[in-house]
């Protein structure tokens, strides 16, 4: 189980800058022999620009899937419509299915991916703005990793907290 991940809703980078935690988790996936995929909605591409954002990434990161639309979810990634229909897209059912499609349609050995409401608009009383699901999977592990975050601020923010919080949760998988 990861725990809880906390991330800095004020600044959406908290203690650690994009850089530095990109750094940190590029080494740890090189130390491990292991690659990333990234499947994301919310975030649009954020945390593979994040992951490919210094030199060497090629050594850590495989590929990137941007799904935004319900459509692409299902043709890009496998989602199924009854998940969609049932769940929503911003569901822990739907990003977990998300990671688990990644991984299984890359090299990479860890898949992060995200769905949520990033704002301004798109909020309901059920998911307000600022909800977003993460899940992590695992090449050779059965469990997924999957956590709900309530974020604050504008929509640039509630994107960034999501990136600080998918790579802090790589780092926490590498960890174990």
């Amino acid at each position: 189980m990861l725990g809880h991940i906390k991330v800095d809703s004020n600044n959406g980078v908290g203690l650690m800058g994009f850089a530095t935690l990109v750094s940190e988790v590029g080494k740890m996936l090189v130390d491990k022999q292991s690659m990333v995929v990234t499947a994301e909605s919310c975030t649009g591409g954020m945390i593979a620009e994040a992951l490919t954002s210094i030199s060497g990434s090629t050594a850590w990161f495989d590929r990137a899937y941007v799904t935004y639309s319900y459509e692409s979810k299902k043709e890009m990634l496998g989602v199924k419509e009854s998940t969609i229909q049932k769940k929503g897209a911003i569901s822990q059912e739907c990003v977990l299915e998300m990671a688990l499609s990644a991984l299984q349609q890359s090299h990479a050995k860890i898949s992060v991916a995200c769905s949520g409401i990033a704002g301004p608009g798109g909020g309901t009383p059920d998911k307000p703005v600022g909800t977003v699901w993460i899940a992590w999977a695992r090449q050779g592990h059965e469990q997924v990793e999957s956590q709900l975050f309530h974020f604050d601020g504008d929509r640039q923010s509630i994107r960034e907290q999501t990136t600080q919080a998918a790579l802090m949760g790589i780092m926490k998988i590498l960890q174990d």
